[in-house]
């Protein structure tokens, strides 16, 4: 089994490069961050904790990319990731040029985690009206496929127009691992065999009883459930539940580590160290 960490990177927090270099010191796999570009003061949108208040890391969240180049920049083996990227908020052509940027620079580190959002207020100000998110995720993330697959990529759907383009550097073939987020159901599984290459679990509730139905999902697509990845995300890292994990073929797991400085948070690493990774 290998370990991951995702944290709410901040202006607050320990930052990217020191918290990347003290994970793979202790031996862990991963690292993920999530993004929020804003959060509106309106607050039509319940936070997705059940809360009364949403949390204050979420109006401080670091830019995902901006994070994650700083931490393959003083780590020679950690895969990073982002847990998860908006992707219907944002720019597909820049995004490409993003993601495609940091697989050359740390070739086969990083993974593109995505999900669909749930901040309604957040949303509208990028232009996307909530029911369309899915769709707007699935075309910007071919619009990205075609870039980074084709000497000259071109896409033409709903919500990207995209004439023949040229746009370097390419990653390599199955490059970068396209993991989406979201609790189980069947429009999700129906997207993740369409367009992805795996699950992310939010929590990890439910999800020996939900892989029947995204390998249904698979093979009415046509393909191999066997080929998907899926890494429970937010993990506590509680023995039974680990060893519950493996049990299912689950072969990595992302562990919640609560936002902090140095001082809060390389004891709580030390401690998931001493109990996961020490032989």
């Amino acid at each position: 089994m290998r370990y991951g960490v995702t944290m709410f990177t901040t202006d607050q927090t320990i930052a990217p490069a020191p918290l990347a270099r003290a994970l793979e010191e202790r031996g862990f796999h991963s690292y993920y961050v999530p993004e929020h570009t804003h959060i509106p003061v309106s607050r039509r949108t319940p936070p997705p904790t059940g809360d009364a208040e949403l949390a204050e890391e979420y109006k401080r969240t670091l830019d995902p990319f901006v994070a994650l180049s700083m931490a393959v920049a003083v780590t020679e083996r950690l895969v990073v990731g982002t847990g998860i990227c908006l992707v219907a908020q944002r720019d597909p052509i820049v995004t490409a040029k993003a993601v495609a940027s940091i697989e050359h620079c740390a070739p086969g580190r990083f993974v593109f985690g995505i999900g669909f959002g749930w901040n309604e207020d957040e949303a509208a100000d990028h232009g996307v009206d909530m029911p369309t998110r899915r769709e707007r995720s699935r075309e910007h993330v071919l619009a990205m496929k075609a870039l980074w697959q084709n000497e000259k990529g071109a896409f033409d759907g709903k919500f990207v127009a995209l004439s023949p383009s040229w746009s370097w550097p390419k990653p390599e073939p199955g490059r970068p691992p396209i993991l989406i987020g979201g609790a189980p159901g069947p429009k999700l599984f129906a997207h993740v065999a369409d367009y992805a290459d795996g699950w992310i679990p939010i929590g990890g509730r439910g999800v020996r009883a939900a892989l029947e139905e995204l390998h249904r999902a698979c093979e009415e697509r046509g393909r191999d459930p066997k080929s998907l990845r899926v890494v429970p995300f937010g993990t506590i890292p509680d023995p039974g539940k680990l060893e519950y994990y493996e049990s299912i073929g689950i072969e990595e797991v992302v562990l919640r580590l609560p936002g902090g400085n140095e001082d809060r948070v390389l004891p709580i690493l030390d401690k998931y160290a001493a109990t996961l990774l020490t032989p």
